[in-house]
């Protein structure tokens, strides 16, 4: 069935053509793409910042509020971290859970070089970061940081963001972040072309989208709010001969989300069952999903030299996969409507696969979630991309997953799909990503991969 026209505003116009010559120049004008990691090792080496965990006592600042026992700040500002108490039809859970309920711009400048795009990447160091450097947006920073409750120095190139001629404008929406762990929590995602002189600071470059798809390439080279503002732009056309149309994927959608049953409430730190406080963590009494830590961060060269701050760190590597068909003659990707506890919406859409497989190893084969016995076991002549990328380093420590895109058949993942599944094509995907609360971050991650084209190219060596 042919996918139905799009509207496109008059000022992104031609713009997906743009980002396609963009994406297919694999070098540009003011660095060689052989020479980005060896850029990001130099700032990783010369950052002078040193990551330490420490117990809850020695935090700055930040305390147990003596009547919830939620962790808090003592300018009110940042964020908490509060109990959250979910039900479903299934069953019921509680947890820990970040409340940021503040917007923070994530914004990428653009800048034609040559007839070619090219977006200012920063080499930003985040206290989570498995490497600590990695490449970034232009901006990525909370009110807080751009109010400067910390005291700190201004954020570079912020004016661009802040009040933009809209007609520069590429990207503009609202997305939201790791439903598992923050409260509805939201960014703005921002591509903003700019004109005339911008002059690169030390920290930062100006590279091609097919350099930054090389990157896509290595292990933690591009950090997690960069594979989200690239995924919401407008980088694929519509396909014809998707399996259904916008209209009846949109229909599936409202009934997926309609049909979930979900129901949240913020509750005292201090009182969810079956976790346990003690003075280096709060953690599940079984282990397994994540822990509330605590780290030290000296030496950071950012807005504040150094800080204290609670952080959540995953207990294990987590497998983010999409299943890849191609259906008379047009790729198509297998798409979860997801629900998750910190989402504003009951469901969005997530990737085939999207768990920590040591959380369910002790579960017999037909207990564990869907397709993940499938994409674990795929042959590698089917791995089509396979890259360890992390998750936000500001809020979450060495959480990382290994991000796949698996070919699989009809045995593995039935051109059917089963309840809560639905076949989508990139372009699909990628419009979706262009509106609010469609799309969830891991699943943009992967779109970033399949929009830039990185599954398929060579890794670049390193």
């Amino acid at each position: 069935m042919t996918v139905e026209t799009r509207l496109v505003p008059r000022h992104r116009a031609g713009i997906t053509e743009r980002l396609a010559l963009s994406a297919a120049t694999p070098e540009g004008v003011h660095i060689a793409t052989a020479d980005v990691p060896g850029w990001l090792d130099f700032h990783r080496l010369t950052c002078g910042t040193a990551i330490r965990r420490i117990p809850f006592a020695e935090l700055d600042h930040w305390s147990f509020a003596p009547d919830t026992g939620d962790l808090r700040h003592s300018s009110g500002k940042f964020f908490t971290v509060e109990g959250l108490h979910a039900v479903r039809p299934e069953g019921s859970w509680q947890q820990p859970i970040i409340v940021q309920p503040e917007i923070g711009i994530l914004g990428i400048l653009a800048k034609e070089f040559d007839g070619v795009l090219h977006f200012l990447m920063q080499a930003k160091m985040e206290p989570g970061n498995p490497n600590l450097v990695q490449l970034s947006p232009t901006v990525q920073a909370t009110r807080s940081n751009y109010t400067k409750a910390h005291g700190g120095a201004e954020v570079k190139y912020l004016e661009h963001f802040l009040d933009p001629d809209r007609e520069r404008v590429l990207t503009d929406v609202l997305q939201s972040e790791h439903g598992a762990w923050f409260y509805r929590k939201r960014n703005r995602n921002m591509i903003v072309e700019v004109e005339g002189e911008v002059p690169a600071d030390e920290d930062f470059r100006w590279l091609t989208l097919g350099q930054i798809t090389a990157m896509l390439r290595i292990d933690n080279a591009v950090n997690m709010d960069a594979r989200t503002v690239l995924a919401s732009a407008p980088m694929a056309a519509a396909e014809a001969g998707a399996l259904t149309s916008d209209a009846d994927l949109l229909a599936w959608f409202t009934g997926e989300r309609a049909r979930q049953d979900i129901h949240v409430r913020r509750m005292p730190l201090r009182d969810i069952s079956g976790w346990r406080r003690d003075e280096h963590s709060v953690r599940r009494e079984d282990d397994r999903f994540f822990r509330v830590v605590a780290v030290s961060v000296e030496g950071a060269g950012r807005e504040v030299a150094g800080w204290t701050q609670p952080i959540i760190e995953p207990t294990g590597q987590g497998i983010v996969a999409f299943a890849r068909r191609v259906f008379d003659g047009v790729p198509h990707v297998l798409v979860h409507a997801r629900v998750e506890g910190g989402f504003l919406d009951t469901a969005e859409l997530a990737p085939t696969v999207q768990y920590v497989p040591e959380n369910y190893a002790h579960l017999p084969a037909e207990q564990r979630p869907p397709f993940l016995d499938a994409i674990l076991s795929a042959s590698p002549d089917r791995v089509r991309y396979s890259t360890v990328l992390s998750e936000e380093g500001g809020r979450f420590l060495n959480a990382d997953s290994r991000y796949l895109i698996v070919d699989t058949d009809e045995d593995t993942t039935p051109a059917e799909a089963p309840p809560g599944y639905h076949w989508v094509t990139p372009g699909q995907l990628n419009w979706l990503a262009g509106h609010s609360r469609y799309v969830n971050v891991q699943a943009r991650t992967l779109l970033a991969v399949l929009t830039t084209h990185a599954a398929g190219r060579t890794p670049l060596s390193r």
